[in-house]
C-alpha cells in the first residue's frame, strides 16, 4: 500500500488518488494527515501539499484538490518528454507538474462545468475543449502520467511490485436504427414510400417492398452477423438498443411488437444490452424512467448500462439522475465530431460531481472515438486513424473502446467497419 500524507484528505485528493493509484497502476492507496503515521509506515509513502515534511518523496500540490466549486482557471500546457504537463510545481516535488490535479481537471470535466457554446443539440463541443486545442485530445494523458508516477515510484521503493495491465478492448453497438424498413408499421412505410417517390429512390422503393414482402433481409438487421462474429467474446461488446422515439419520424420504429423484442433478446443472450436513451427521454425524467423499466421487462433482468442519444451529456443532471435510475455504467463519454479522449484517459473512472464534491457510483466508460466521427474520410485515413488511437491505448495497457452502429455492418452499404470491428476485437 501506498501512504500518502496530506494535510486533510478531501474529496477530491482520494477520488483522483485512487484512480491514478488504484485504478491505473493497480497499487492500494491509504492516507493520513497524522505526521507521525507517515513516519511509522515501513512500506511506500510520500505527501501531498505545498512543502515536503522532511525527505520524503513529495509531490507538490498546485492547489486544484484542496478547493471546492468550479471557477475559471488559467491552463498552461507545456511540453513534457513524449506527452504534455499542465499545473507546474516547483523543483523539490519529483514531478515537474501536479498530474493529480491535471488528471482531476480533465476526469471531472471541470471545464464542462465552466461557462461554453453548445451546439445545436446541447452538447458540449470538441472543439471547446483543452484537449482539443491544445492537441492532446487523442492521447490517454492521464494514463501517460500514471506511468511517469510509476517510474518514480520504482525509483524510491524498488520493492514495490506493480504489474503492468494487459490491453483489453470492449466495443459499442449503437442500435438506433435495428431496422431500415421493417417494423415500421403502415403509417410510417406509406411514408417512407411517398419520401422514396418524391426523390425519385426508385431503389429504396425497390428495396423497401422487397423487405416488407420478407422476399430480402432488411439491410440494417446485421445483428446476426455480429452474434457470429463475436461467440467468442461476449464480455467485450455491448448493444444499445433505442426504445423510445428516434428523433426523425420515419426513423422510429414500433418497439412493442414482439419481432423487435425477439430480435433484442436474441442479442442479449450472446451480448451485454442496454438501453439508448431516446432525446426526449433526456429532457423528462418519467421517460427515462419509462425506458428503463421497458428494457427490464424485455430482458427480465435488471438494466446496468446506458447511452444517451445523440452523446448529449448535460453536467452534472443526467448523470445524477443515471444514479438515482441505479444505472451502474454510462457509455456516453466521447464526442460524435472527433476522435480523442474527452476525459484524457482509457481507463473506466467514476463520475465525479463537482457541486456536491462527492464520488458517485456511476462508471464512466471512455470511448475513444465513433464511427461517426470518421464520416468523409477515406479507407486508408479510417484505418490509420484507427489503428494510431489503438496504438496510443496499447503502450499504456489501457482499455480501447469504440462506438459503431449496427448501420456500419449492413450488406447493402459496403464497408470497411465489419473488418475493423473483427480486428479490434480480437486485439488487432
Amino acid at each position: 500500500m501506498l501512504l500518502v500524507y496530506c494535510q486533510k484528505a478531501t474529496p477530491r485528493i482520494t477520488y483522483v488518488f485512487k484512480h491514478v493509484v488504484t485504478r491505473i497502476l493497480g497499487v492500494e492507496v491509504g492516507f493520513t494527515s497524522v505526521i507521525e503515521e507517515l513516519i511509522a509506515h515501513n512500506g511506500p509513502k510520500m505527501s501531498y501539499g505545498k512543502q515536503p515534511m522532511g525527505n520524503e518523496m513529495f509531490v507538490q500540490s498546485a492547489g486544484l484538490l484542496e478547493q471546492s466549486g468550479v471557477e475559471s482557471i488559467e491552463i498552461v500546457v507545456s511540453p513534457w518528454e513524449n506527452t504534455i504537463g499542465f499545473f507546474k510545481v516547483g523543483e523539490k516535488s519529483v514531478l515537474p507538474y501536479d498530474i493529480f490535479s491535471a488528471a482531476f481537471y480533465l476526469l471531472s470535466r471541470y471545464e464542462e462545468y465552466l461557462p461554453h457554446v453548445k451546439d445545436e443539440k446541447g452538447r458540449y463541443p470538441a472543439t471547446e475543449s483543452l484537449g482539443y486545442k491544445e492537441k492532446f485530445l487523442e492521447t490517454p494523458v492521464i494514463d501517460i502520467w500514471a506511468q511517469k508516477f510509476k517510474e518514480v515510484l520504482h525509483g524510491q521503493f524498488p520493492s514495490l511490485s506493480i504489474k503492468a495491465r494487459d490491453t483489453r478492448t470492449h466495443h459499442v453497438i449503437k442500435a438506433d436504427k435495428p431496422f431500415a424498413y421493417g417494423q415500421k408499421g403502415i403509417f410510417r412505410s406509406m411514408i417512407g414510400y411517398l419520401s422514396d417517390l418524391v426523390r425519385f429512390r426508385f431503389s429504396n422503393l425497390y428495396l423497401r417492398t422487397q423487405v416488407l414482402l420478407r422476399l430480402r433481409k432488411d439491410p440494417y438487421d446485421t445483428f446476426t452477423w455480429l452474434v457470429n462474429i463475436g461467440k467468442q467474446h461476449r464480455k467485450s461488446v455491448t448493444v444499445f438498443f433505442l426504445l423510445g422515439d428516434a428523433l426523425q419520424f420515419e426513423d422510429s420504429l414500433n418497439t412493442k411488437r414482439r419481432q423487435f423484442q425477439m430480435k433484442l433478446k436474441f442479442v442479449g443472450d450472446y451480448y451485454q444490452v442496454g438501453t439508448l436513451f431516446s432525446f426526449a427521454a433526456l429532457q423528462q425524467y418519467s421517460k427515462l424512467k419509462s425506458e428503463k423499466k421497458f428494457m427490464e421487462a424485455i430482458t427480465n433482468r435488471p438494466l446496468q448500462a446506458s447511452m444517451n442519444a445523440e452523446y448529449v451529456v448535460d453536467l452534472p443532471d443526467i448523470y445524477r439522475e443515471l444514479i438515482e435510475l441505479e444505472i451502474t455504467r454510462d457509455f456516453t463519454m466521447v464526442y460524435n465530431t472527433h476522435p480523442g479522449f474527452r476525459a484524457g484517459t482509457c481507463t473506466p473512472f467514476l463520475f465525479y460531481d463537482l457541486d456536491y464534491e462527492i464520488k458517485t457510483p456511476l462508471e464512466i466508460q471512455p470511448l475513444a472515438m465513433t464511427t461517426q466521427s470518421m464520416a468523409g474520410k477515406t479507407p486508408a485515413q479510417v484505418r490509420q486513424k484507427v489503428e494510431n488511437m489503438y496504438r496510443e491505448v496499447f503502450k499504456v495497457g489501457g482499455l480501447f473502446s469504440m462506438v459503431y452502429s449496427n448501420t456500419d455492418f449492413a450488406a447493402s452499404e459496403p464497408s470497411q467497419w465489419k473488418k475493423i470491428f473483427t480486428e479490434t476485437l480480437q486485439h488487432l
